[in-house]
């Protein structure tokens, strides 16, 4: 049975990864510190006897016992809210995190795949973004922490690759939403349908021209996993390139939701918000023999169900 560990496991992404791996056959090992993660996320995992969970900092030392076929590392904050309030923690488990993992990866001679973001292209000026532009990111503004996490994340891993010729995989998340997203953790759509289901105001920033494009995480899942099992060390988009702007999603979501008492109201943009993200797939069209199945309209039917059932009102 080849076992693969899974860091951030506990997190919204981490653990639909989690289950996946176990569906796949796979003996999984959970890592998590729990800060953003939340066990109840993987508790129907606990009594198989494929998982084990490790409750542990991967900025710290990392040692997991016998061998290692695949190391995913999804370990990270990843929503405004939290890289803002946990700056430093950011910075060191896109740093000291991944090289902790990398030299892992290369004790265990295991391959090893990380998690960066679309965020690295910053607020681009190349639409939609191909994975040959190299950003717009300002390092020192209050987004930096989280977007110069994973751009070195990046750089590390492709040292690794080149000096040391570790396999690894690069993927670039663009946004992706479903079940186990956390109701407050500041991102878009999780905000979007908790304020239209306990009838508050959808909070539009700016004048909600701003696109974003949006992926069903069984799709981004499958992604992932066409990656790690595939020859193709450089860095690859996955998302759904089915791009609409805030306000229209804003009008989506109320329609969806139907509830007489939302309604949208605007709010100054933050500082360095992309005006656009929408992901150029080509790669992973060709590459992987990937694209997206789930459309915006039944991945929110979904979403929805998942979100009713968790959004106190």
């Amino acid at each position: 049975m080849k076992k693969v560990l899974i860091t951030g496991a506990a997190g919204f992404l981490g653990s639909h990864l989690c289950d996946r791996f176990i569906k796949e056959g796979y003996r999984v090992i959970g890592m998590d510190n729990l800060i953003t993660g939340n066990l109840k996320n993987i508790e129907h995992l606990f009594p198989l006897k494929e998982f084990e969970f490790h409750f542990h900092d991967v900025s710290k030392f990392v040692h997991v016992p016998g061998h290692l076929d695949y190391i995913l590392h999804f370990a990270s904050p990843a929503s405004p809210i939290d890289y803002l309030k946990m700056p430093i923690q950011t910075l060191k488990v896109g740093s000291l995190g991944t090289h902790n993992l990398l030299g892992l990866a290369k004790e265990k001679r295991a391959r090893i795949l990380v998690a960066s973001t679309s965020e690295v292209y910053g607020d681009p000026l190349v639409h939609p973004q191909r994975e040959d532009y190299w950003g717009n990111v300002n390092p020192v503004g209050p987004r930096g922490v989280y977007d110069e996490a994973k751009r070195f994340q990046e750089a590390m891993t492709m040292a690794y690759h080149t000096y040391h010729g570790l396999e690894t995989r690069i993927v670039r998340i663009f946004n992706t939403y479903g079940p186990r997203m956390r109701v407050n953790d500041g991102r878009v759509l999780p905000t979007f349908f908790s304020q239209a289901i306990r009838g508050e105001g959808l909070t539009v920033f700016g004048s909600g021209s701003q696109t974003r494009s949006f992926c069903y995480v069984d799709d981004l899942v499958e992604g992932v996993y066409r990656l790690l099992l595939s020859d193709y060390s450089q860095p690859i988009n996955i998302g759904n390139p089915e791009e609409i702007t805030i306000l229209d999603f804003a009008r989506q979501v109320l329609r969806l939701v139907n509830n007489p008492k939302a309604k949208i109201v605007y709010r100054d943009l933050p500082i360095d918000d992309p005006k656009i993200r929408q992901p150029d797939i080509s790669k992973a069209k060709n590459i992987l023999q990937w694209t997206p199945l789930v459309c915006r309209q039944e991945g929110l039917k979904k979403a929805l169900l998942y979100f009713r059932a968790v959004v106190p009102y």
